[in-house]
C-alpha cells in the first residue's frame, strides 16, 4: 500500500524521463523471471492474503513469498516476471491472482507455490482497442480510452479481488478496471462503467457482505450497482485519498491519508469522522475472526476497533516499521509486511 501512495510521483516521473536507449540485449521485466534470493524476504513487500491457512505476501521485483506456520518463515514463490507487484487476493486456499506494475496480473492454483502469467499491459492495450472498437462510447471517454492506449498500458494495477474461482476485478492508475467471469481467461474493461469523472487513480477493491467497494483519490468511495453493471459514486465528506476499505456486518472503515477514517453503519449512505490521534497514511486493514478491526499506517501504527469501527485505541508493537498491508493470523497477532519485508506482532 505504501507503493499505491507513491505510485502518481512514480507514474509522472516516467513520463517525464527520456527514454533510454534499448540495446540489441535488452529483455522486457514480463518477460524475465523474478530472481530467487535469500533477501527477498527483506524486500519491500506490498500486499498479503490468506490462501486457506497460507499466508501469500508479493512485492518488488516479482518477489512472491508463502508461509505455512504464521507468518514466522517463508518460501520464496516461483515467479515468470519481474515486474513490481502491489496486490493478492485468493479465493479459495488454492487459487489466487497477484497484479501490479505493467499491467501484470499473476495466477496460481497451488496456493501461491508457482505462478503463472494471465495478462498484462499489452494484452490490456489490444483488449481495450477491440473492445471499444466494438463498443464506441462518448467522445469524451473514447478520448480518455484512446489516450491510455496511445500511451500504453503498462501503469500499474493497484488491487484485485476475487469473489469466487471465476468472478474478479483488477483495479489501477488513470480508472483502470477490468472484469473477468472466467477465472482471468478473458478480461473485459469497464472504463465507462465508473462514476469516475477526471480518470482518478483506483487504490484498492473490497467485497464487504453483500456489496463491492472502490476507494480511490478525492475522496473516491464508489459501490457496484449490480443490476446496472456499474460502479455509482458515494458521497463522502473527505476530498483526500482513500487507500482502502474494510468492514463487516453492515459496517464500513475507509481509510487513507493522514490518518483520516470515516466509518458508515448504512452501507455508505453517510459516513462520520473518526478520530485516530495518527498524522501519516492509514495503508493497510484487516478483521479478525472475532470480528475486531485492525488497521496499520506506514509508521507501522496499529490500530484496533472493537465496535465495527466507531473508534479506534492504538496498541503497542515491538517493532514498528513502514507498513504496506496487514494480516490478521488468529486473535492475537497480526503479520504487517512493507519496507524491509515482515513483522510478526502480537496485539491483545
Amino acid at each position: 500500500m505504501i507503493y499505491r501512495m507513491i505510485v502518481t510521483a512514480l507514474i509522472a516521473i516516467v513520463f517525464l524521463t527520456p527514454s533510454m536507449a534499448i540495446t540489441s540485449d535488452f529483455k522486457d521485466i514480463l518477460d524475465v523471471p523474478a530472481l530467487k534470493s535469500p533477501l527477498a524476504i527483506k524486500s519491500l513487500l506490498n500486499g498479503i492474503a490468506a490462501a486457506g491457512k497460507r499466508l501469500v505476501s508479493v512485492g518488488q521485483r516479482g518477489h512472491i513469498l508463502y508461509s505455512d506456520d504464521g507468518g514466522r518463515s517463508w518460501t520464496q514463490a516461483n515467479v515468470p516476471v519481474s515486474s513490481d507487484l502491489t496486490a493478492v487476493s485468493f479465493p479459495s486456499p488454492k487459487k489466487g491472482w497477484a497484479v501490479g506494475h505493467d499491467g501484470v496480473v499473476l495466477f496460481s492454483e497451488d496456493g501461491g507455490v508457482n505462478w503463472t502469467k494471465q495478462f498484462d499491459g499489452r494484452d490490456a492495450s489490444r483488449v481495450m482497442q477491440g473492445y471499444y472498437t466494438a463498443h464506441p462510447l462518448g467522445a469524451t471517454v473514447m478520448e480518455d480510452v484512446n489516450r491510455l492506449i496511445r500511451e500504453g498500458l503498462d501503469k500499474s494495477f493497484l488491487d484485485v479481488c476475487f469473489e469466487d474461482e471465476r468472478d474478479g476485478f483488477i483495479v489501477g492508475a488513470f480508472n483502470l478496471i477490468f472484469h473477468t467471469t472466467d477465472g482471468g481467461k478473458n478480461w473485459e474493461p469497464w472504463f465507462d462503467r465508473t462514476e469516475n469523472e477526471g480518470s482518478l487513480h483506483l487504490y484498492a477493491i473490497k467485497r464487504i457482505d453483500n456489496d463491492i467497494f472502490i476507494t480511490g483519490e478525492q475522496g473516491l468511495v464508489m459501490k457496484l450497482d449490480l443490476e446496472a453493471k456499474k460502479f455509482r459514486r458515494m458521497k463522502t465528506p473527505y476530498q483526500g485519498t482513500f487507500f482502502g476499505i474494510t468492514g463487516r456486518d453492515g459496517m464500513l472503515v475507509v481509510f487513507g491519508m493522514r490518518g483520516n477514517v470515516y466509518c458508515s453503519s448504512d452501507r455508505g449512505a453517510s459516513w462520520q469522522k473518526v478520530e485516530t490521534e495518527v498524522t501519516v497514511g492509514l495503508t493497510g486493514a484487516t478483521v479478525a475472526d472475532d470480528g475486531r478491526i485492525i488497521l496499520v499506517s506506514q509508521a507501522g501504527e496499529v490500530l484496533v476497533s472493537k465496535n465495527g469501527g466507531l473508534n479506534f485505541s492504538m496498541v503497542k508493537v515491538d517493532k514498528p516499521f513502514l507498513a504496506a498491508a496487514i494480516a490478521a493470523i488468529d486473535r492475537d497477532a497480526v503479520v504487517l509486511v512493507g519496507f524491509g519485508g515482515v513483522e510478526l506482532e502480537f496485539i491483545k
